[in-house]
């Protein structure tokens, strides 16, 4: 599967204003509902915290994938934010997470948001690629980099 055909531009953000957990999936749900393919900003934002109490989406080394399968959206939506002060997100390593990204798929697709995951994961565990997103500076490198895999 080709990331990059569901991040667009508009769903970048390199300059995340929230502090807490709480806060920054608001940010990232606001961000991904630029998307004309989510329907309901608010049941994607519950949908999300929903989850997240299940166990948090802080995978460690300063990256966390928040994420719903959800009735909110009408196709799969990822959004990427970044934050260098970095926010406490309980992560599974204790350390801050810098980078977010927010997958929403919709509920009748049983798999599609492990796939995204896994993917993301495969590229996010190789260093030089979170640090190509912390330096990054344009939305198409994001993009770009989601062609990774």
């Amino acid at each position: 599967m080709n990331l990059s055909q569901f991040c667009r531009s508009e769903l970048v953000n390199f300059s995340l204003e929230s502090t807490t957990k709480k806060e920054v999936i608001r940010e990232m749900v606001k961000l991904a509902a630029q998307s004309e393919l989510v329907l309901d900003e608010e049941k994607l934002y519950q949908d999300t915290m929903e989850r997240e109490k299940l166990l948090s989406t802080g995978i460690g080394f300063g990256v966390a994938f928040p994420h719903a399968r959800t009735e909110a959206v009408k196709g799969l939506v990822i959004a990427f934010g970044r934050s260098d002060a970095g926010i406490d997100f309980d992560a599974l390593d204790g350390a801050p997470v810098h980078m977010l990204f927010l997958v929403a798929v919709p509920k009748h697709e049983l798999t599609t948001h492990i796939t995204v995951i896994a993917q993301l994961s495969l590229i996010l565990k190789e260093p030089v690629n979170r640090e190509k997103l912390m330096n990054a500076v344009f939305p198409q490198e994001v993009i770009d980099l989601l062609n990774t895999v």
